[in-house]
């Protein structure tokens, strides 16, 4: 499959172009995915030989409008149902609150469990284990770090007034990265947004967590997730 160029931006407003399947529908299931999570699928894709799993993205920035989430699934579902033998959604519930599952429901269609990318990276259960002791703290993956500046700074206000920065993040006591990958010039970066948001700072290594769990199980032939 022939691919967009992964610039982040692009992904941003964007997202991935899907390309037409180059063998039977048949054999074939396709991916719709938030544009944040397709670094992480496209490695999961090469390093695991899925050749029969497609990959579209929606634009990452939808996210800034949770509300509109479902309908833009919904449109790439029914836009491509006809050419695949299955489709799985991957994004969480993402801020929907539970439309997307509503959504994909009465469309037939599986999708990831969690309420949102950092349950799924951390682990649901290991995150819900630990949502008690951490409601204090803000998460970033490794593309929310990298599009800091799109996703906090500026959709905050912080870039025109950064006098608010102590008002919305009060009750936060620290920043923590969950790192997909092992990248030292990622791991400064985020530690230079924890001090932006004068949060103290943790590094986790999460890896790919249940994302990569879910995905072995859809791209299993005949398997359901």
């Amino acid at each position: 499959m022939a691919l967009t160029p992964l610039d982040d931006d692009t992904l941003t407003t964007r997202g991935l172009a899907l390309s037409p399947p180059a063998t039977a529908a048949a054999q074939r299931v396709l991916l719709i995915a938030c544009g944040a999570l397709a670094h992480e699928i496209l490695a999961l894709k090469a390093a695991n030989a899925w050749a029969h799993l497609d990959v579209q993205c929606l634009p990452a920035n939808l996210h800034l409008w949770p509300d509109r989430i479902p309908a833009a699934v919904e449109q790439a579902v029914l836009s491509h149902r006809a050419a695949y033998a299955q489709i799985f959604v991957v994004y969480a519930d993402c801020g929907t609150g539970g439309l997307l599952q509503a959504k994909c429901a009465a469309l037939g269609v599986q999708m990831v469990e969690g309420p949102h990318c950092y349950s799924f990276f951390e682990g649901n259960a290991a995150f819900a284990a630990k949502a008690e002791d951490e409601f204090t703290a803000f998460y970033l993956t490794d593309f929310l770090v990298r599009q800091f500046d799109a996703f906090v700074w500026r959709p905050m206000g912080l870039d025109r007034h950064p006098e608010l920065r102590d008002i919305y993040f009060a009750h936060y006591t620290k920043l923590i990265y969950q790192a997909q990958t092992n990248d030292p010039a990622l791991d400064a970066k985020a530690a230079a947004c924890a001090a932006r948001l004068n949060l103290a700072y943790e590094r986790r290594f999460t890896g790919y967590g249940d994302l990569a769990i879910t995905l072995a199980k859809v791209a299993a032939p005949g398997a359901a997730p």
